[in-house]
């Protein structure tokens, strides 16, 4: 029976006459199809919440006003045009003509809002399905809501080696507010994040594979041997994919990308050395980071070039014809099977300059506003929908309301449980908790470099799934080491499983109390006003009129 024990860190002191393989691989809990249901049926319970009332409000909310119409836009031209005037009240009319000829200068990549029109057209084509519909463009946001705890749960069990630790990581971020509200609107910020964890997760199989090559190759050689390449790392390529994506979605991504890059080629350097390898830093430098920089950052690169695949072989998309206009004579004597490429990618450049100084001067102000030092308190949620008329509750006066918060009772425990993680790295170096750490600054840090720019709360939900592994790699320090352990003590795992139980029910009522306030459930307005907890819930930053 699996033990929710956390194994040994597998960075010792070099020992290169002892096995490394249970030092480098510890075993995966076995039978595999245990750890597979988990998944699927927490993936499945958090699409059914997900997917629970997901046309209500069935309107056009927030900036849906924005990615739901680029979308379709996209699907139908392949590059984003400006809408008339009345197009939202169009399409609550069910009217789908409501572009006009102008392409529209647009701020994020185009690759989520691509996701967004393939799940409305998957939508469309269900018996009981409408295209273009509330329905429609927030199926795609559910879908991969779901999905990214289906992942969440695998990639926690593979770095506990626990089916109890892997599912609960799980849980936690089905029931998080932040999550909950972000898969359930036809935004970019759910793809992120799924495309981040997803190729954080496949770095870690990488780590896993990579090692357990090492671990044959020791095995099969005379002691003392030098070990070379390890082969073709497909997992670290199938990463540089997901990152790509992530970059298509939302630049911010790119943080992602720059400290896993180092991340991987860290987690190389000390598998090396821990076997007790000659020339390290010669062998790890040829045989690992360089190849891991192609793998990584060569094939991001790629995938996001890519994603503007629809705005390259268009020729109406904003900008798309600023290199033949403005270069003059410049690549005139070139074929034009090379020239037009050249165009398309040195107009692209253009377009991306042009976007990047819109981000960087953004500081309009905005009731909902945070900085990221408010972020894992949520002290400014947004308030994403709110409707105060109607009696249809059965009470005097009715609310309706989606409220844009993370539950508290994970992010709050989240900084407890990162500050655990600072201290176990500082004091063991164990990679998990250094893993966390980093996913957590890449998330966070880099937003107090903009102290002028207009931010919300929703720039936090990359960092969720550390903030998870996080709280679940707390708990299993808690609970301690499994029967078959040396350091077992049934205290401590008494102790443990209190401490365990008492978090999830934390966690479990405090998302079942906000539910009314985060899917738009018409509540009586006492019952919503006692769910807001602070003012800035209410107001926002600006405070009551």
């Amino acid at each position: 029976m699996t033990t929710t024990a956390l194994p040994a860190d597998p960075e010792p002191a070099p020992r290169p006459q002892v096995s490394a393989r249970p030092r480098l691989v510890p075993p995966m809990p076995r039978p595999a199809w245990v750890g597979w249901l988990g998944a699927v049926l927490l993936a499945l319970f958090a699409g059914a919440l997900r997917f629970i009332r997901i046309g209500e409000p069935g309107q056009i909310y927030f900036d849906e006003t924005y990615y739901a119409k680029d979308a379709y836009s996209l699907w139908r031209h392949g590059y984003e045009r400006e809408t008339v005037e009345n197009a939202d009240d169009l399409l609550a009319q069910g009217v789908q003509d409501i572009w006009t000829d102008q392409a529209a200068f647009v701020v994020h990549p185009p690759f989520g809002k691509w996701m967004i029109a393939a799940g409305d057209w998957l939508w469309g084509l269900m018996p009981f399905g409408t295209p273009m519909s509330p329905e429609g463009w927030r199926v795609a946001a559910a879908l991969v809501g779901a999905l990214s705890v289906l992942v969440m749960v695998r990639l926690a069990l593979r770095m506990t080696r626990s089916w109890l630790l892997g599912c609960t990581a799980g849980l936690i971020m089905a029931l998080d507010g932040l999550h909950f509200t972000m898969s359930r609107i036809a935004m970019v910020d759910v793809f992120v994040t799924f495309w981040i964890l997803a190729g954080f997760a496949f770095l870690v199989i990488d780590r896993d594979r990579s090692r357990e090559r090492l671990a044959n190759l020791i095995e099969t050689r005379p002691v003392g041997s030098v070990i070379g390449w390890l082969g073709m790392r497909w997992w670290r390529v199938a990463a540089g994919v997901c990152l790509g994506l992530a970059c298509g979605t939302k630049w911010s991504a790119v943080f992602f990308l720059a400290a896993f890059g180092l991340l991987t080629v860290a987690w190389d350097y000390g598998a090396r050395r821990g076997v007790g390898q000659r020339s390290v830093v010669r062998r790890w430098l040829g045989f690992d980071a360089a190849p891991a920089f192609f793998q990584t950052v060569g094939v991001a690169a790629v995938t996001y070039v890519a994603t503007w695949s629809g705005w390259l072989f268009s020729s109406g998309g904003f900008d798309r014809q600023w290199s033949a206009q403005n270069t003059g004579g410049l690549l005139a004597g070139l074929p034009g099977w090379i020239q037009e490429p050249l165009n398309a990618l040195w107009s692209l450049f253009h377009y991306h300059a042009q976007m990047l100084r819109f981000h960087n001067e953004l500081d309009a102000p905005h009731d909902y506003a945070s900085s990221p030092w408010e972020w894992f308190i949520m002290r400014t949620p947004v308030a994403f929908y709110y409707d105060g008329d109607g009696t249809t509750c059965g009470a005097t006066n009715c609310s309706s309301t989606i409220l844009n918060v993370g539950t508290p009772a994970v992010w709050w425990l989240g900084i407890v449980a990162v500050l655990v993680m600072l201290a176990w790295w500082v004091t063991y170096r164990d990679w998990r908790a250094g893993a966390v750490l980093i996913g957590v600054a890449a998330g966070w840090l880099p937003w107090f470099g903009y102290p002028d720019r207009t931010m919300f709360v929703f720039y936090a939900l990359p960092v969720l799934p550390f903030v998870v592994l996080a709280i679940v790699l707390s708990l299993g320090l808690i609970m301690g080491a499994g029967e078959d352990s040396p350091g077992y003590s049934p205290w401590s795992r008494v102790v443990g499983g209190v401490v365990f139980g008492v978090v999830l029910l934390l966690i479990i009522a405090n998302f079942a109390y906000l539910y009314p306030v985060l899917s738009a459930e018409v509540i009586p307005y006492d019952s919503w006003a006692e769910r807001m907890w602070f003012e800035t819930w209410i107001y926002g930053s600006a405070g009551p009129e």
